[in-house]
């Protein structure tokens, strides 16, 4: 589970390649010789040499290693690889480095200096190698592929990163706590943890952090900007990250499996909440009611329940909800967007997952079974209440009468018994209704929608209760006896 902690860690997907703060004076190298090979093919090409057919003599060796050069000069910045020696140090944070040309690579983070531009995005890299590898992106290219899931990747190098996911392979390990990181870029991270090293403030609201890219996420906030757009829909996302997720909407991708069942997911963090599921771990528990959760998000969530906070209020209807999705998903019914479309009878939704919960409603399936008692529920939330049932707990009491609830929303339902509120309206005839399942229930006897149908005789209702209360007439049965 330690991988997909790595998965996750790196979802902010900064730039491929790209030097960051945190580049080691390997990487720099790597990157200057790069450039160098490149120079000096550029100049083989235009040049004469009068050894042409021949190769040059190296006349200096390495009295370490046996490496030879062709001039004293790059012997002697070899030389410092072994000895250790960074003669070229930066005047504005102390850092020093082994040649002179990484020394001026580097200044680049403190003047802001971009000298090489992308001609087709305009963007700017303050290293040449870095551009080359943005300027892959650009033709899609991705001939490295993952051999064990297949994922495309447009250098060796990020194939070579990607695939520690895959292994346990751990190599940088912590001095101070014994965390261990597959990636260099990762460990140093968490060392400024211990360090508290945290550099890159906010000019809005002071906040601090330990890298300019956390920093620059941090400050779309304020300014609202979202530079990631989906190519498929008109969404878009203030992170790269965020963007790569939602593109799986669209793709259907789900890349992480869990190895004890066959489910699939589409980002790490939902794999690892699921295999949760398997364990049976509920290690958060609510200090108030005693229940327990697999997450601390789920643990969250539930701490709601114990208060009156209602922080997302609907400009358009004034209504006020707990949770964002709770929310999100309401701001959808005045769009009206129900684009998610019931095969079986044509009824339409907002979202996925209630289109899901009420294809249940056609095949009769019942995934969530009570440890307690042998009773069913067609989705999770009828089963968390139903638990309630068995605990005998009532912490919901009405201020006017007394009565005890067990959840807040009874007590929410019943407390309009007190008052003539009738806040759902019919837009069809003017009737008012203290409920909305009231109001909807109404609204079908004037849309003549009857989507609950009998299987024996193929006769509609408007309400599963009618449906219910006909079926007795197939099977016979009298439910109500006289005492």
């Amino acid at each position: 589970m330690e991988f997909i902690k790595e998965e996750i860690e790196d979802m902010s997907d900064p730039e491929p390649s790209r030097i960051k703060h945190e580049d080691t004076e390997e990487q720099i190298d790597q990157l200057e010789v790069k450039e160098q090979r490149q120079k000096l093919n550029d100049v083989k090409k235009h040049c004469d040499f009068k050894s042409q057919g021949t190769k040059a003599k190296k006349l200096h060796s390495c009295s370490q290693c046996g490496k030879s050069f062709q001039n004293k000069g790059d012997l002697k910045k070899h030389e410092r690889i072994h000895t250790g020696e960074k003669p070229f140090t930066c005047t504005q944070c102390g850092k020093s480095f082994r040649q002179k040309e990484n020394l001026k690579t580097h200044m680049r983070i403190h003047t802001g200096e971009k000298p090489y531009p992308c001609t087709q995005c305009g963007k700017s890299f303050s290293q040449a190698a870095s551009l080359n590898a943005h300027l892959l992106r650009h033709s899609g290219n991705k001939t490295f592929n993952c051999h064990q899931c297949g994922k495309g990747f447009n250098s060796s190098s990020n194939l070579k990163t990607h695939l520690i996911v895959h292994s346990d392979e751990k190599p940088y390990v912590c001095s101070l706590c014994g965390k261990s990181f597959s990636r260099l870029n990762g460990f140093k991270q968490h060392q400024k943890t211990h360090d508290e090293v945290r550099d890159h403030v906010c000019c809005d609201c002071g906040k601090s952090f330990t890298r300019a890219e956390y920093l620059k996420q941090h400050q779309r906030i304020h300014t609202g900007e979202k530079p990631y757009k989906c190519s498929s829909c008109e969404k878009s996302f203030a992170r790269s990250g965020s963007l790569k997720l939602h593109e799986r909407v669209h793709t259907g991708q789900k890349p992480y499996h869990c190895t004890q069942c066959e489910k699939s997911f589409k980002d790490a963090k939902c794999l690892r909440d699921h295999l949760l599921v398997h364990s049976g771990e509920k290690p958060f528990h609510c200090d108030q009611c005693g229940t327990k959760f697999i997450s601390s998000k789920h643990l969250k969530n539930h701490l709601i329940v114990h208060s009156d906070e209602r922080p997302y209020v609907c400009s358009l209807c004034g209504k006020s909800f707990s949770r964002m999705n709770s929310f999100k998903q309401h701001q959808k019914t005045h769009d009206d967007v129900r684009d998610h479309v019931c095969c079986d009878c044509g009824n339409s939704f907002t979202t996925a997952d209630h289109l899901k919960r009420h294809q249940r409603i056609h095949t009769g399936e019942k995934p969530y079974s009570c440890t307690q008692c042998e009773k069913s529920f067609k989705d999770a939330k009828c089963l968390r209440d139903h638990l309630l049932i068995h605990s005998g707990e009532k912490t919901f009491t009405c201020d006017q009468c007394g009565t005890k609830f067990i959840l807040s929303k009874h007590l929410k339902s019943h407390m309009k018994v007190h008052s003539d509120e009738r806040p759902y309206v019919c837009s069809l005839c003017g009737k008012s209704f203290s409920w909305l399942n009231c109001c909807k229930r109404h609204q079908k006897t004037h849309s003549g929608v009857k989507d609950h149908v009998c299987c024996d005789c193929g006769k509609s209702f408007t309400r599963a209760e009618y449906l219910k209360r006909h079926q007795i007439t197939h099977t016979g049965e009298n439910p109500h006896k006289c005492s």
